[in-house]
Formats: C-alpha cells, sequence, structure tokens
C-alpha cells in the first residue's frame, strides 16, 4: 500500500464561470502546412466529446472535452489554475444546473481554462456564465519514502485509484496506455511551473504517432513521458520520467498536439510504465 500525506492536505474553495469560446478579428488557424483554417476550439460547453473518447479524430484545434471554466480576475483564475486538481469534485451553483456535481479533467495553458466533465444528459442545463465551484485539494502530495517523487495536479483520492505498486527495487510502477519519448514534447517547454497547466505531444510525424500509439489516444489517458522532467518547470533531463493526463484534443499548429496536464514527475528513473489500456481517468472515477 503506497502511503501519502493526504491526511495532513488542505481542501478549498476555487471557482471560475463557464467560459465562451473566443475569436480574434483574424478567425484563422494555420496549420503545419501553412493552410488556414477556420474551426472550433477552446472553451464553452462541448457536447458531445468527453472523457474516454478519442483525443485525435475531431475536426478542431485544441479542443476541449465537457466544460471550460475560467475566472474573470487574472490572479483568481491563476489560483483556480493552480489549486484545481484532477479528480477534485465541482459543483455547478448558480443556474438552472445549480447543484449538478462532476469533476476536474485537467489545466489547459495558454487559454487558462480550467476543464471539467459533467454527464452529458446535465450539460443540457447549463450555459455560459454558469458558475462552478471548485473544492481544491491535492497539491502538496507526496508520497512517503519517495522524496525523489513530487506529485501534482491530482486529487489524492484518485490517486489511491490508480493501482500503483512499488516493486522490490522500490521503483513505482504505474499503468499507462503508452510512453512518450521527450523529443516529441512540444508547446509549454520551458514553462515556469507544471503545478498549472499542460503542454503539448507533437503529432505532426504521422510515422511517430503509429509508433508510439499516440493516434490511439483518448481524452483521460495516462501517458509516461520519458526524459521528461517536470519538477521544477519543463525540461528535457537524459532519466528522468513524468506521469501526466491527456486533457485537449490534437491540433493543427506546428509544435502542438495533444494537451498532458503532468502528476508525477522524477528526476531520476524511479517510475516504470506499465502497458494497460485502460489506464484512464474516466475507469478509475467510474464513469467507463
Amino acid at each position: 500500500m503506497i502511503k501519502t500525506n493526504k491526511d495532513r492536505l488542505v481542501m478549498q474553495s476555487v471557482q471560475g464561470k463557464i467560459h465562451s469560446p473566443i475569436t480574434s478579428n483574424n478567425p484563422y488557424r494555420i496549420d503545419r502546412e501553412g493552410s488556414a483554417h477556420i474551426l472550433p476550439a477552446t472553451g464553452g460547453i462541448c457536447y458531445n466529446i468527453q472523457i474516454g473518447d478519442s483525443c485525435m479524430k475531431w475536426v478542431a484545434d485544441h479542443v476541449e472535452p465537457g466544460v471550460s471554466i475560467k475566472n474573470n480576475d487574472t490572479a483568481e483564475n491563476k489560483a483556480l489554475m493552480l489549486l484545481s486538481c484532477i479528480g477534485n469534485e465541482a459543483k455547478v451553483v448558480s443556474g438552472e444546473a445549480r447543484g449538478t456535481k462532476g469533476f476536474v479533467t485537467g489545466m489547459h495553458g495558454g487559454i487558462d481554462h480550467t476543464l471539467i466533465y459533467f454527464k452529458k444528459s446535465d450539460l443540457e442545463n447549463m450555459t455560459i456564465g454558469d458558475t462552478i465551484l471548485v473544492k481544491a485539494y491535492g497539491q502538496g502530495l507526496a508520497i512517503e519514502g519517495h522524496n525523489d517523487i513530487k506529485c501534482m495536479n491530482i486529487d489524492p483520492d484518485l490517486f489511491e485509484k490508480l493501482n500503483i505498486k512499488e516493486n522490490n527495487k522500490s521503483i513505482l510502477e504505474i499503468p499507462v496506455v503508452t510512453e512518450i519519448p521527450a523529443y516529441l514534447m512540444g508547446s509549454g517547454i520551458g514553462s515556469a511551473t507544471a503545478y498549472s497547466g499542460d503542454y503539448d505531444i507533437m503529432t505532426g510525424d504521422k510515422n511517430a504517432n503509429k509508433e508510439f500509439r499516440i493516434d490511439k489516444l483518448k481524452f483521460g489517458d495516462l501517458v509516461l513521458l520519458r526524459d521528461c522532467d517536470n519538477n521544477n518547470g519543463r525540461q528535457y533531463l537524459k532519466g528522468s520520467v513524468s506521469i501526466g493526463v491527456i486533457v485537449h484534443s490534437d491540433c493543427i499548429k506546428s509544435g502542438h498536439g495533444p494537451g498532458v496536464t503532468v502528476i508525477m514527475s522524477s528526476k531520476t528513473p524511479n517510475i516504470n510504465g506499465i502497458i494497460d489500456e485502460k489506464a484512464n481517468i474516466g475507469h478509475y472515477l467510474g464513469i467507463l
């Protein structure tokens, strides 16, 4: 049994409103070949894309599953992004859907949205501007006896459901759907912290997409990032290992692709990935 400090962590309220999709005077998105497209992208209520669905097949760019929320106050939105953790309970506190509960599925940097899962039937009662409260819980999570591994962005109760095991060499074994090499990690590299937002798996190389099963990825999948250090910002470091969750869809832009919010990172190879096609937060949270 993996032991953590969960009994000493603080649960605190943060909240935001369902954020409308936005665009600029130039509505076009430029793909890797230099062609311009007008496509659905971030924000709003996404009625037909949810956790467990493919993140690769959509005619869209950076699309976010479920509901995207944001706080109009910049400092408060930064706290919403920083303190929310994947698996945290989220509750609608205004509008016709008031009282409806879901959970956080990720944080999307750049647009600075916090992403929330709700049942499809509940989405029908929601509107742009509805307020959603999150019981933020998980930042500061630590594993006893593993000071080399930093945990972040994950609810402790969900963490305990991941079926993590410690082998006879004190290495943690974690179910993942695939392993991604560091050279495929793109947009978001160099960020000051991985405790907020995400970074992208680049998908411009079709052969790499097949070799590393990127073309099979789903929203909510757990992936291992090889030689990727997310302890203090995002960088390449030989031998380091990170574990993350797929939070947004593939993209048409160079240097972009499915977004990964990191939940664990070690500067040493003390994390092993155990390939399991059902390693998805939807299974651990009972919605798949």
